[in-house]
């Protein structure tokens, strides 16, 4: 029997011995029943990623190149990246923040350099993707003058001129730095990262669409084990069971499935009004609202996909919230058009949710967070669905499309889909469900 087969025979085991007493006696009967569902479910659960193929180094020498080129157009001689998303997009190195700086630094022209501890060069280099210039610092020396060499190396005029920071730079790196430069100014790289990142090509988005399809996969399973369980539990109005080993199934099947890195948050009954969830206690119960946020990543890109289901018979409140929340998906991406201002989206959404006597603006009962996010390497990216927001749609930006509505101490309804702008307009990633009684949604084929 392989690991992951009988760890998840293990947490149904867990699953039945955490039923009330007044199912305990049945255990025996249920177990014998579920065997071959459980046994049907694991073998959907195989790996879907096998055809997927990483990003090149041809890629990253062009994002690079399109990079210096947005830093002659802003007139910034060099940009400082420490570890992250952006570190990895441009040239491969998956490291971690610690006091020790590990930096890229990108200059207007020519190769760029790597600048990290000694006895973290070979660690470094089993990512590093391109270019290959490493500087080294021992642990009594400053990192920021191997910095400033790489500058002049550049044949950069360190008397004058602008060195971009990203935003997830850190103080006393971007100090430390600018210390040893006092002749120049420290600038946002924004214009740099966002001009990159924010528009995603082809091969990024069949990364991202693999990462989606996990999720729905996952979401699938998941609803199918629930729906199994509520049937033969049918008698009991309790399960005993709370939103962990619903978790621990999310996280399982998206893991099985290809996925790395799956999140997964659940919240049940009244906690599904909490967006971000509460340390409540939460039991599924018959009529529970199971509100499911969860996502995977492929090879570094996001996939992020929320669900709403009902733990039996929904009420008439149930079901209209689910229905009204789905129009507020569609609302949104028909307001999502090429050209105009992103924010506009989340405007339209919060003049439907008023007809339907929700809000105004972010009032609860209501929408009381922005309807969407920008996605890719990470969950959360610029620019955002949200008033105000000026940034114009193009092609290749992916955003979420999350319009949840949520009832204090009641219950909270979301879904959420990702989208990307393609040439032609709008499109899914995912395709929303269509009813609450069928609640899963479906792949959409990736437009070239």
């Amino acid at each position: 029997m392989s690991n992951s087969k009988r760890t998840f025979l293990k947490a149904s085991a867990a699953m039945l011995a955490s039923l009330p007493f007044t199912a305990a006696s049945q255990s025996n009967s249920v177990v014998d029943q579920l065997k071959p569902l459980v046994e049907e479910r694991e073998k959907r659960l195989t790996t879907i990623t096998k055809d997927i193929k990483p990003i090149s180094i041809e890629e990253r020498k062009s994002r690079i190149l399109k990079a210096q080129n947005l830093m002659q157009r802003h007139n910034i001689a060099a940009m400082v990246l420490e570890p992250g998303a952006s570190m990895d997009y441009f040239t491969g190195i998956q490291w971690w923040l610690s006091e020790r700086l590990t930096a890229v630094i990108i200059p207007q022209q020519g190769e760029i350099a790597v600048v990290c501890p000694f006895f973290e060069e070979p660690s470094i280099r089993e990512t590093l993707a391109v270019g290959n210039d490493v500087r080294v610092w021992q642990e009594h020396e400053s990192p920021f003058v191997r910095v400033k060499q790489v500058l002049a190396d550049r044949k950069i005029n360190t008397a004058k001129g602008y060195v971009a920071f990203e935003s997830s730079v850190r103080y006393f790196v971007q100090q430390g730095v600018m210390t040893l430069l006092p002749g120049m100014q420290d600038i946002s790289a924004d214009p740099i990262t966002r001009g990159c990142r924010m528009f995603k090509s082809q091969h990024e988005l069949q990364l991202m669409h693999k990462a989606n399809e996990i999720t729905l996969k996952a979401y699938e399973y998941v609803w199918s084990h629930l729906q199994n369980r509520m049937n033969y539990l049918a008698p009991h109005r309790t399960t005993g069971l709370d939103q962990r080993l619903i978790k621990a199934k999310m996280s399982h099947a998206q893991k099985q499935l290809g996925g790395s890195g799956a999140w997964n948050m659940v919240l049940l009954n009244e906690a599904s009004a909490y967006p971000h969830g509460t340390k409540q206690k939460q039991e599924l119960r018959e009529g529970s609202t199971i509100l499911m946020d969860c996502g995977c990543s492929v090879l570094g890109y996001q996939s992020d996909i929320s669900r709403t289901f009902v733990f039996g018979e929904p009420t008439k409140k149930q079901q209209k919230i689910w229905d009204i929340v789905r129009e507020g998906q569609n609302v949104a991406f028909e307001a999502a058009e090429l050209g105009q201002p992103a924010g506009k989206v989340d405007d339209a959404v919060r003049k439907y949710y008023q007809t339907q006597g929700f809000g105004p603006d972010y009032k609860l009962p209501g929408l009381s967070h922005r309807t969407g996010h920008g996605i890719g390497m990470q969950g959360h990216e610029p620019v955002n669905f949200v008033r105000g927001e000026l940034e114009t749609l193009k092609p290749g930006m992916c955003f979420s499309n999350e319009p949840g509505i949520y009832l204090p101490e009641e219950f909270g309804v979301r879904l959420e889909d990702c989208v990307y702008m393609h040439k032609t307009g709008v499109k899914w990633f995912t395709h929303p469900p269509e009813s609450l009684a069928s609640p899963i949604g479906k792949l959409v084929s990736l437009e070239s």
